[in-house]
């Protein structure tokens, strides 16, 4: 095929260094995986019964565009009383094919090409792909654990360009744990209003907090609603990954162009799912979030343990808030991000994802997911170790 029929936009945009790894291993046996963002929990029985029935009614036509009036419902009440985040759920709600749908609509119905788009470092693989596929340049915000991975008003405000019309905040972090908290929040309010930055704020760690540490979300913050698209999802707090549902809020002129490319490109989201995800939020707000709770729980102690493990092997390790990994230190070692996974994958069958996977300032870093069996969490942690006392022979 003629190179002139591809992209140079697309094909400069290197794959997901994520599933580099976790493909690798999938041809390897007894390999254990620390890679995915995935839960090992399997959606609850009752969110599963729910679809199976609305499938063996028969409903199986297409739902309106902006998805299923009473899941978008759900959605307003479960922002509202778990968050403060109040949204009309006729004009200001999408629902979407998983949350990085929501993303791409987000940035492909603001952004012009010229724009740029501020992308946290290190961050989820797919922001600045997503940038540059809307024809944005996607500009790194620096982060580092001296600060908690957090993002500075001041590192922010030296960021800032004539060009700057967005500001992606993906709190908690993917890859790193951290947690913006109220005050944190309040710091930046100023510089980005100063700015007039628009903010799509990724939340969809939203239910996965520790220590007492409780999401806000910066849709809530006064003032800031106006000028902010929040996205959220199913797959992390209800164990949905593979039903693929999201779901952006936004004022309504905004929610009106992001629908019109879901329109045009995706028509609805799958009626299975959507009534899969309304069960989940029904029964979650009956009974106090049940299922969301027993999970946070079994993260959490897993978090402690492999933050524990990490340190008791001599690597630093920034205690994670949010979300379900860990991102040691591996400056220690003398490798670099990709060489040390590389060579813990072909040597102990261990897959972690190297920092630079998520950005430059990456390097020096690992990420590993604590949502696995806690006997397969023990047995990476045995060969992890194993594996950095043999560097020292």
């Amino acid at each position: 095929m003629s190179e002139r029929f591809l992209s140079p936009r697309v094909t400069a945009v290197p794959p997901s260094g994520i599933r580099r790894f976790f493909d690798i291993a999938g041809t390897m046996k007894g390999a254990i995986s620390l890679g995915v963002g995935e839960p090992d929990f399997v959606t609850p029985y009752h969110i599963r019964n729910a679809a199976m029935d609305s499938l063996l009614s028969g409903e199986t036509q297409y739902t309106p565009n902006r998805g299923l009036l009473s899941l978008r419902a759900e959605i307003a009440e479960y922002l509202a009383r778990r968050f403060d985040a109040h949204y009309d759920p006729e004009t200001e709600i999408v629902v979407t094919v998983g949350a990085s749908e929501a993303i791409d609509l987000a940035l492909r119905a603001t952004v012009d090409p010229g724009d740029q788009v501020l992308v946290p470092d290190p961050g989820y693989v797919s922001y600045a792909p997503c940038v540059t596929f809307a024809g944005g340049e996607a500009v790194p915000l620096t982060t580092s654990a001296k600060n908690g991975f957090r993002i500075d008003p001041e590192d922010l405000e030296r960021a800032i360009t004539p060009r700057t019309k967005a500001l992606i905040f993906p709190y908690p972090n993917n890859p790193t744990g951290a947690v913006m908290r109220r005050e944190h929040l309040e710091a930046l309010i100023p510089v980005i209003e100063r700015h007039d930055l628009l903010v799509i704020a990724d939340e969809i760690y939203a239910e996965l907090t520790y220590d007492g540490v409780e999401h806000v979300s910066i849709a809530a913050m006064p003032g800031l609603k106006e000028r902010t698209v929040l996205i959220n999802g199913f797959s992390k707090s209800f164990a949905m990954t593979g039903w693929r549902l999201g779901y952006a809020c936004a004022p309504k002129p905004l929610t009106a162009q992001m629908n019109k490319i879901h329109q045009y490109t995706i028509m609805c989201a799958p009626r299975q799912s959507q009534v899969a995800a309304e069960e989940a939020l029904r029964v979650g707000r009956e009974n106090g979030y049940k299922d969301i709770l027993t999970m946070r729980e079994s993260y959490d102690q897993r978090r402690r343990l492999m933050v524990d493990a990490f340190t008791g092997m001599g690597l630093s390790c920034h205690v994670p808030e949010g979300a379900f990994y860990c991102f040691p230190s591996i400056e220690s070692t003398g490798l670099s991000s990709e060489e040390f996974c590389t060579r813990l994958l072909r040597t102990e069958k261990v897959v972690c994802v190297p920092g630079t996977a998520f950005g430059l300032s990456g390097e020096g870093h690992i990420r590993c997911c604590y949502a696995t069996a806690l006997k397969s969490l023990n047995e990476a942690f045995a060969r992890i170790g194993r594996f950095l006392g043999h560097l020292g022979e």
